[in-house]
């Protein structure tokens, strides 16, 4: 048992993060002062909150490519909604946010479950309708944070306990989705719908609907994120978070979740979506320059998917092994 602890994705993860945190104080010892340590939590909450629906939708041998496009148009609406009525309260921001995002997931997994549609081309095109959605409604144009009312730009930055809003947000996301996966039958049936789809299908779960579900839940939180993204950032515009699906995959591919589904957990994709946070913050104190972000994420994946891939094929042949043995 205590093998297994220390050799699981989530333990090799925390030494990792451990080792890059002392590399970059070895330079810099104020970036792992508990104040910055903080604000890198908090400027990586948004990823989290996305990496874990990701998670979600990835376990049942999915991808939602859309999840960025859906944060910049719900983040876009209730911009200029703030714009219109200034005085809405941030309950009705936050419900329209999380209403808008979960609608515009359902249509992903209604494309999925219904059509048979392929995931990857279902969410390239919501992807591409989403940013053009968003161009239609603001003519182009970005809400600034003058336009913004105090309230809605202060919600997110609201201390409670030492820690902003934002922060408590994707804690209080990362302690529900696990009691979620682990303690439910929705969690159990999106384990099962990617690890052995015949299998769970012959078990009475309905695998497209199941999907569907994963589409929903990664929606609504990729709507809430984008409120809290415009808020805290106080300006909205048409190519707002653009590529940050990348980072979003990378973080839970990262985080030991199987893109051939069935294999991942929430703290895995919490620690994932971490790791790149902090590389995020790192860059420019250590000055290099933020487009090799990209390279290092594309580069994580590589070799993240690398790692999985070799796990599964160790496993096999520890079946096949056994197998032989017993005949």
């Amino acid at each position: 048992m205590m093998k297994r602890l220390i050799t699981s994705r989530e333990a090799l993860l925390v030494g990792a993060i451990a080792l890059l945190l002392a590399l970059i104080s070895s330079r810099f010892p104020a970036f792992i002062a508990p104040a910055n340590l903080v604000n890198v939590f908090n400027d990586t909450s948004p990823l989290i909150l996305l990496a874990i629906g990701q998670m979600i939708v990835i376990l049942t041998k999915c991808i939602d490519l859309s999840v960025a496009a859906n944060l910049a148009l719900t983040g876009m609406v209730v911009s200029m909604i703030n714009v219109a009525v200034p005085g809405l309260p941030i309950l009705f921001i936050l419900v329209i946010a999380v209403g808008l995002g979960t609608l515009l997931g359902m249509v992903n997994g209604i494309l999925v479950w219904k059509l048979a549609i392929p995931p990857i081309v279902v969410t390239l095109g919501t992807m591409t309708i989403f940013r053009g959605m968003i161009f239609l409604i603001s003519d182009g144009k970005w809400v600034n944070s003058h336009e913004m009312s105090p309230a809605f730009k202060a919600f997110p930055r609201t201390e409670l306990l030492g820690l902003p809003v934002l922060s408590w947000i994707a804690i209080t996301a990362v302690i529900l989705f696990t009691v979620v996966m682990t303690r439910t039958t929705l969690g159990r049936a999106f384990y099962a719908a990617g690890g052995n789809p015949h299998a769970a299908t012959y078990a009475g779960i309905n695998v497209g609907k199941t999907q569907f579900w994963a589409f929903t839940i990664s929606g609504a939180l990729a709507g809430l994120a984008g409120y809290l993204w415009v808020s805290r950032f106080a300006v909205a515009y048409v190519d707002i978070a653009g590529g940050f699906e990348l980072d979003v995959v990378a973080a839970c591919v990262i985080g030991g979740v199987s893109i051939m589904g069935g294999i991942g957990t929430v703290v895995g994709a919490l620690l994932g979506a971490l790791f790149l946070g902090i590389i995020k913050n790192a860059l420019p104190v250590v000055d290099i320059s933020p487009f090799w972000q990209l390279a290092i994420s594309g580069g994580a994946i590589i070799v993240a998917v690398a790692l999985n891939a070799q796990a599964n094929r160790k496993k096999g042949r520890i079946i096949l092994k056994q197998a032989e043995q017993a005949t």
